[in-house]
């Protein structure tokens, strides 16, 4: 059973507390989703990862369908078994990869660009590695080079194979450098893809559209008025929403203005701590991203007065817990001179004990946004 209710609406903002209610338990919201990729995050168990605050998880279709398949994971009993993790889970549809294995990796970005850029990617333009075609995307696994295709149809059943709580329809996550005309072709064919997606889901798991249109008003509105008036269980918000946290907000507010108020809205691939108040104010519930783990592997350290790097040398003699503000089982116990060592050894340990922390930061620093809008501070 999946439900959504709203507990308190800011007065001064788009911002709501809720419950999505799933059948493997409940995510207060606005929340953190930490990102699962291959079923695991990385380096750390997933009872660690459940005491390190998380209450919901998202893992990848099109990495788990090169390996080790969705047949294996079905035959499992499915993600929560197979990853021994008893609570919700979201899937992303592969559509993010049609851009990260495609013009992300041919021009070397991400979907957020840290200062606007020539939009020099044309309509009709093929990237390198993949060919997308209005039936769907062609890939080659990164395994063994073979062929992959996916489409509305073949995501979805990779999907309910998987057996996450909640997944999202397939569609096409453009570059930030595409321009107007592509994007307005791309967006046509996630519209597309997304009532297609509808019609051959065959399980009672909820399905959220995805909403894209990249930075452009119009389109935004558009995609949000069109998947929004589609019987999806929630939505999502994918793509590029400027090059500033003002511009991020507006974007979002645009979206949620023009989604229904009942169901729930994911932004996707954006969380650090300092994006949170903007997401839910703007009206997001739940948000992604890989950087606790993925920067805690490299020595970033986030903290309640921000983040440092623990490989420095001066850290070697600093016998403080990685931030003296947290509660945190590696802050209880563990001296930065320690974890230090560690890093600079390129230890396992070291980048396990900063993943738990940025982890717990990071869900502490959501537990604190729902705090601050229950108090009306949001």
């Amino acid at each position: 059973m999946f439900e959504f209710r709203i507990l308190k609406r800011s007065k001064k903002s788009r911002a709501r507390l809720g419950v999505i209610s799933t059948p493997h338990g409940e995510i207060e919201t606005p929340a953190f989703v930490t990102v699962a990729t291959r079923a695991t995050v990385r380096t750390l168990e997933s009872d660690e990862v459940a005491a390190a605050g998380s209450q919901v998880l998202i893992c990848n279709t099109y990495h788990l369908h090169t390996a080790p398949g969705e047949k294996n994971v079905k035959r499992a009993g499915g993600l929560h078994e197979f990853m021994q993790w008893k609570r919700p889970l979201m899937t992303d549809s592969g559509g993010f990869q049609v851009f990260s294995l495609g013009f992300g990796k041919d021009h070397g970005v991400g979907k957020i660009l840290k200062e606007e850029q020539e939009r020099r990617i044309p309509e009709g333009t093929q990237p390198t590695h993949i060919k997308i075609t209005d039936d769907g995307v062609h890939f080659r696994s990164p395994i063994d080079g073979t062929e992959l295709f996916l489409n509305p149809k073949e995501s979805i059943r990779i999907q309910e194979a998987l057996g996450a709580d909640i997944m999202f329809a397939f569609d096409e996550c453009p570059s930030p450098l595409a321009d107007e005309d592509y994007l307005r072709t791309s967006l046509d064919r996630t519209h597309r893809w997304a009532a297609q997606c509808l019609k051959v889901r065959k399980t009672s798991q909820a399905l959220y559209g995805i909403v894209q249109g990249g930075c452009f008003k119009n389109m935004r509105i558009e995609s949000a008025r069109l998947i929004g008036a589609l019987p999806f269980e929630g939505f999502g918000i994918g793509g590029e929403f400027g090059y500033d946290k003002r511009s991020l907000k507006k974007m979002l507010e645009h979206v949620h203005d023009e989604l229904p108020e009942n169901k729930p809205r994911h932004v996707l691939g954006v969380g650090h701590p300092e994006d949170f108040p903007y997401i839910a104010s703007a009206g997001g519930d739940t948000f992604d991203c890989i950087a606790p783990t993925h920067y805690a592997r490299r020595g970033t350290v986030f903290t309640s007065k921000g983040r440092f790097q623990i490989r420095n040398q001066r850290y070697l003699t600093d016998q403080r817990p990685l931030d003296p503000s947290c509660k945190c089982d590696i802050c209880k116990t563990y001296s930065r001179a320690y974890i230090s060592h560690l890093m600079r050894a390129y230890e396992l340990t070291g980048m396990k004990l900063v993943s738990f922390h940025n982890l717990h930061f990071f869900n502490a620093q959501a537990s604190l946004l729902r705090k601050r809008i229950k108090n009306g501070e949001i």
